[in-house]
């Protein structure tokens, strides 16, 4: 199919659709995008506007409106031609521009570090509040571009595929729109583990046989008995999408024979009524599973989406799920928020203002959160299950699941939350911790007078709403009390860190951090530590940042003076800096004459390690800047001093080998701090110890000693 007769297809499907769609104006879009993409390739060598046309097409199947596929057709023509925002707006109107320059912000998201990422969210959530369109057309072009993404490189499959699975999916969820979901899943998880994707695949091949035979019969089998009863219905039978499969497997610790649970039953019926008469017959015909059962039609998800859900046993033990929904209820689930879009043509429904309201108090909620804190409230807040409870009057309030009463009095009103003294759930007190669970009746105990909340409820809470009402009651009501607290705990770890002379003495370095974190003075550092709107973590790795490029602007300008013969009561010297909590790693158990390295630790000063230990080679980049330069204070090791190290003594397995080895050690009065050995197959044994040397000559000495032990095949040195 030519570009041109794909286009007239998509039209003629939208004239089907909607009568009322300007179908001239699509194929003016089509004409102008074909157009400024003249010349242009996809990484697969086709034309360019391939994807554009394809992108239109998902969005026909979501029943949107002419502006929104017009935008679709043009959503890369800003980023990627000559033909900008004025002249969409001149020719297709403001809205189809702010739709295409909505989409071409979202495209420039980068999915890095915690504050770029944090801004690239918000902008996203600010972007959808403003026009829901914008996400869905973004939602449309990511599924074509994951359909598609076999042709890019490796690392660019994979990043994508993170991206889709930790963004887009989960918004596509939050939307309602289970379709594009699943799908965006399945083609992510297929380059982020092909191993276990094809595992899955090849799983339901070898039983597709038997999942169509059982699902058929499933079918004529309720089917025939809502015949019988004159409900009038239509059935669909399906494997579940391999994601869910993988994450069943993955989170039960099963492999794919053990899954059984994998098939679907979807009864489609006239009315809400008949959506629990046919709950009823199912129940007759299958043993239901208890606990299994999920009515979301008496208590809709947050998007919107409304069904009964039961999962049954059939006769031949096999369990499966039942959905059962009316037509418009499975046009939600598919669609979700477009199934029931307030843009008509141009005719706006305030009705369906509260679809995407969420969007809107996440924002809210979210002013002043640290970047750190927002990524989790987002994944909290958007991403997570719910439980649906109830307040004493019978309101229906829905909570992330692992939500607390403390996360429920926050979300009734700041007052409740700060005047909370207890709870009762169902009738009965209960802790102020309980994990909510679906159905209950939650009262929340108040006190007249406004007591404020604990600083233990921000371990508690899971609500990103109920933690930023916490932290702006800390940080409004105890002001003296946080700069005392912060300035307390920023003192012990900066001392800790053997970075309190740095910060406390240099102005430089000071005010590089506050200006990092835009506060005007100390004080307000310390109040922002002491009420938790940042982590002392993050001012102490800025802290060590700024110390690192201070001394390296020092060594560029002159070479280092001072006393160049520093001395330590350890036996080592810490960069220049003498006497310091020093203590050696066990992991690779460092000798004098050892190439070593030093590493910052949190709270305990430095520890010395081997150059060649694995903890040093395979250290993270975020630990690199807490390497330092270490080396032996040979002046000040006294000869009588000890240091342990550990050997690996491989040997035949002969009687007597053990005692010959400890005569060894004796003889050259080596203190032992642990012996032990085991046999191997083969004839063979390992003997481990850990013995205390002067030095490497002294470590030397002893190793071609043990060598010459009758059996000893070879001794050596170990690090982890």
């Amino acid at each position: 199919m030519d570009m041109k007769t794909k286009a007239d297809f998509i039209i003629e499907r939208v004239q089907k659709q909607n009568p009322s769609a300007n179908v001239e104006k699509i194929r003016s879009a089509y004409e102008c995008a074909a157009a400024a993409h003249e010349g242009q390739k996809r990484k697969n060598g086709d034309p360019y506007i391939i994807h554009p046309l394809s992108v239109a097409e998902i969005i026909v199947e979501m029943g949107l409106d002419t502006d929104s596929i017009c935008a679709g057709l043009l959503h890369d023509c800003i980023e990627d031609t000559s033909f900008g925002y004025d002249e969409i707006a001149q020719k297709f109107g403001t809205t189809v521009a702010d739709l295409v320059d909505g989409v071409t912000r979202l495209g420039q998201i980068r999915y890095s570090k915690e504050q770029e990422q944090m801004e690239d969210l918000r902008k996203m959530l600010i972007a959808m509040a403003k026009d829901i369109r914008v996400i869905l057309i973004k939602l449309a072009d990511r599924l074509h571009n994951m359909r598609t993404i076999q042709f890019m490189s490796e690392a660019k499959q994979r990043s994508k595929s993170l991206e889709t699975m930790e963004i887009y999916a989960p918004i596509a969820h939050r939307l309602g729109m289970q379709r594009i979901k699943w799908e965006l899943e399945d083609l992510s998880l297929k380059h982020l583990d092909p191993i276990g994707y094809q595992e899955i695949v090849d799983g339901l091949a070898r039983q597709s046989s038997e999942h169509e035979k059982f699902l058929e019969r499933i079918k004529q089998t309720i089917s025939k008995k809502l015949n019988e009863s004159g409900i009038h219905n239509t059935i669909s039978a399906r494997v579940k999408h391999i994601y869910s499969i993988y994450r069943k497997m993955y989170s039960q610790n099963k492999n794919m024979s053990e899954i059984y649970d994998i098939c679907a039953v979807r009864v489609i019926v006239e009315s809400v009524a008949d959506c629990y008469n046919v709950l009823g017959y199912v129940h007759d015909l299958y043993k239901p599973i208890p606990g299994r059962f999920k009515d979301y039609i008496s208590t809709p998800k947050p998007n919107g989406y409304r069904s009964l859900h039961t999962t049954v046993i059939g006769r031949a033990g096999i369990p499966f799920e039942v959905q059962i929904r009316t037509e418009e209820m499975h046009k939600m689930a598919e669609y979700g928020v477009a199934a029931h879009w307030k843009y008509k043509e141009g005719v706006t429904n305030k009705g369906d203002e509260d679809t995407y309201a969420w969007i809107r108090q996440l924002l809210e909620a979210q002013q002043d959160t640290e970047a750190e804190d927002f990524i989790k409230a987002i994944k909290v807040d958007l991403f997570s299950d719910e439980v649906f409870v109830f307040t004493p009057k019978g309101d229906v309030v829905n909570l992330p699941a692992g939500a607390t009463p403390i996360d429920f009095a926050y979300g009734i009103h700041s007052a409740v939350g700060n005047r909370m003294t207890g709870c009762k759930i169902n009738g009965r007190i209960a802790p102020i911790d309980y994990n909510l669970q679906n159905g209950d009746i939650v009262e929340i105990i108040t006190s007249k007078e406004t007591h404020g909340p604990k600083r233990d409820w921000l371990k508690m809470i899971k609500t990103s709403e109920a933690r930023n009402k916490i932290k702006q009651w800390f940080k409004k009501e105890c002001r003296e009390e946080n700069i005392v607290r912060g300035k307390e705990d920023l003192e012990r770890e900066l001392k800790a860190n053997l970075l309190y002379s740095h910060f406390m003495e240099k102005e430089e370095i000071q005010q590089n951090v506050l200006r990092k974190f835009n506060y005007n003075s100390l004080e307000e550092l310390y109040a922002s530590l002491g009420y938790g709107g940042i982590t002392i973590t993050k001012v102490l790795n800025k802290v060590r940042d700024e110390v690192i490029r201070a001394r390296k602007a020092e060594s560029a300008k002159q070479p280092l003076t001072g006393d160049k013969n520093p001395k330590s009561d350890s036996g080592v010297i810490v960069e220049g800096i003498g006497n310091c909590l020093v203590k050696f790693a066990r992991c690779c158990t460092p000798i004098p004459g050892d190439d070593i390295v030093g590493y910052i630790t949190r709270g305990y000063g430095v520890s010395v390690h081997r150059r060649d230990c694995v903890n040093f080679k395979n250290s993270s980049e975020e630990d690199q800047d807490r390497w330092i330069d270490v080396r032996w204070d040979e002046s000040n090791i006294e000869a009588k001093e000890r240091f342990s190290t550990a050997l690996q003594i491989s040997t035949t397995d002969r009687v007597g080998v053990m005692s010959d080895v400890l005569m060894i050690l004796s003889n050259n009065r080596i203190n032992v701090r642990d012996f032990n050995g085991k046999t191997l197959s083969e004839g063979f044994a390992i003997i481990n110890a850990v013995v205390d040397v002067t030095g490497i000559p002294q470590l030397e000495m002893l190793i071609s000693k043990l060598r010459s032990v009758k059996g000893v095949i070879n001794v050596t040195r170990q690090s982890n």
